[in-house]
Parts: C-alpha cells; structure tokens; sequence
C-alpha cells in the first residue's frame, strides 16, 4: 500500500515568497514491516550483494566481545511480535517472559579482540528507480548503506561507523545467498527490522534557525500575533518531515544548525539519508500518512525498523563534488 502524506496546513510559500528559493525535495521512505527481496528498496533487508564480494566489516579498534547476540535480538523481537498480536493487553505469557528474561546482555563473544574484523549491518538498500533523488548516477542505481552493531568510533568514542556502496544492479548476476553478520551488536536499537519502502516526495523547507533574522522575525509575529508564547506550526509542520528519508533538509532540533563542509574540498555537504527512531512524534502527527491514521497510536506502529541511532535520528551527508570524499554524520 502506497503511503500518503496530507498536504501542509498552510502554503507557506505564499505568506512567505522567499522560502521559495530554499525549498527542497525530500523522498520520504515510509518503511513498513515485510518481507523484501534482495531485489527491493529496503530498510534492513538483504542486500543485492555479489557472491564473489567480501562483505563490508568493521576494523575500527574498539571493543567489540560484550552486548546483545545478533540471534537474541531478533528472537527477542518475533516472541514480543507475535505476543501482542495474540494479546493486545497482556502480551508475553508466562512461558514467553522467561525465554525474554534469557535473552539479556553480556560477554558473549569472549574470543573477540578489539581489532577483529566484524561484519557490519545491513542498514538500507536503495535503487534508483525508487528514489529518482539519488546522487551520482554514473556511480551506480543502486545505493548500499551498512554500520557497525557498536557506536564506539570517532574522536568521542559514541559515533556510529557508516559504510556506503554504490553499483549497477544489473551487475550482479549472481546474488550473496547467505549474508554475514555479526554474532554480538552493542545495542539493539542498531539493527534494523527487514521493512519494505513506499516512498514518497514531499517538499521540505529549512530549520527555523537557518533563516534570515528577518524572516524568523515575520514567521513568530504570523506564528503567535498576540505575542504569547511562540508557535512551533513553522517546525513541526512546515519545514521538514519526520522518519526516514533521502534528501530534504536536515532538522537541528538538538544542537541547531552547523556547517557542514567536505573535509576533502570544503563544498557544503548536502544530506543524503536521514534515520530516524519514529515515523512521526506528537509534534509532527500532521505529518502522518492518510493509511496509517486510523491504526497511528497502535503500539509501534510509528517505529517500524525497529533502530534508534544515536540521539534518534542520524543523517549521513556528503559531498556534492566527489561521492569518494569523505562523509559526515549528524546525530539529533
């Protein structure tokens, strides 16, 4: 079923023109819990990945032997499914709480190093034809994107490690039948539930503080005329959309804005793919699909994949140039 979002309260480009200038298209994902192929567009579904091709893993030193067995997680994730769905109130039975009560973290990986390679996490998987936004067409139709199951990279040693992979899909005559991963993931917010897309372009505009001071002034006094206390209509419903997307503006909800430039060339980098925790939040529920409001406040209906990165939401930018420079990671 095809996901639709309602048109915004206001057009807010004609109480204010000049928004018409910083408009962007955003391709909301809409993931829903299914069974994709390694032919779909997917949200934590198997990858259209070579035979012949090493899987991507992780060689950043850090440790790497205690968390969440990859196998708990999901098994953890189908008794919590199918409970509720037998019971709406209760969930889990007796015999169900034990088994859950087992599946807790610890050392299970005893035998691993800090340095050993771990395979990373099959996060998305986009194709062209889907996503028509997707930069660098001479680099491939399809876009791959992959993290490490721990957010212990970086200089702060609490960052995500994200891995991208573009190619042509007709390429790959012969797929991976049977694809790694890794025994142990630091937290289970990490591992996406396998969920198909139905994407969908929208338009966004930009955070209330990257506006012009003049235009932030005009946009509170049309917000809250009588002076009281600001309305937030401009950011929950007018400037970007909430959930998984490619493109769009990026939402500085937690730090406000920053510069982001290519560490290679210095060009604005742009957002290529945002995850986020929720599909919508109750700031944002006017930003809910027509086919999802009448079942919206069932329980996780609004976290189909399951994954939580960081703060919440964490956007992958990159430059515009070059699709080999390096990457940037925005957590809000």
């Amino acid at each position: 079923m095809p996901r639709t979002t309602p048109p915004r309260p206001v057009d807010v480009e004609a109480l204010f023109p000049e928004l018409g200038a910083l408009r962007r298209s955003a391709t909301r994902l809409h993931p829903r819990p299914g069974t994709p192929t390694v032919h779909d567009s997917s949200v934590g579904g198997p990858m259209l990945w070579p035979a012949g091709e090493p899987w991507p893993v992780c060689t950043i030193p850090h440790k790497r032997f205690s968390g969440y067995r990859y196998a708990d997680v999901l098994r953890e994730r189908e008794i919590l499914d199918r409970a509720w769905r037998r019971d709406p109130r209760s969930g889990p039975n007796a015999e169900e709480r034990v088994e859950l009560a087992g599946l807790k973290r610890g050392r299970h990986a005893p035998d691993l190093t800090d340095s050993d390679p771990i395979p990373l996490l099959a996060v998305a998987q986009l194709h062209r034809r889907d996503v028509p936004g997707l930069p660098f067409p001479e680099e491939g139709d399809l876009l791959q994107v992959f993290w490490c199951g721990y957010e212990r990279h970086g200089e702060s040693r609490h960052e995500p490690h994200v891995h991208l992979r573009r190619r042509h899909a007709a390429d790959v005559t012969e797929p991976l039948s049977e694809q790694s991963v890794p025994e142990v993931v630091g937290r289970e917010e990490l591992v996406p539930s396998a969920c198909v897309l139905r994407p969908e372009v929208v338009t966004e505009y930009p955070w209330f503080e990257e506006l012009g001071p003049g235009l932030q002034e005009r946009i509170e006094r049309w917000a809250a005329p009588d002076g009281e206390e600001e309305d937030e209509v401009y950011v929950s419903d007018l400037s970007t959309s909430p959930g998984w997307k490619v493109g769009g503006h990026i939402a500085w909800n937690l730090t406000g804005p920053t510069r982001l430039n290519c560490a290679a060339c210095d060009a604005d980098l742009f957002p290529l793919l945002t995850a986020a925790a929720t599909e919508w939040d109750p700031s944002t529920t006017s930003w809910i699909p027509y086919e999802d409001r009448q079942d919206s406040g069932a329980r996780g209906t609004n976290t189909p994949t399951r994954v939580s990165p960081g703060r919440g939401r964490l956007t992958i930018a990159v430059c515009p140039r070059d699709p080999h420079h390096p990457l940037r990671l925005v957590t809000q």
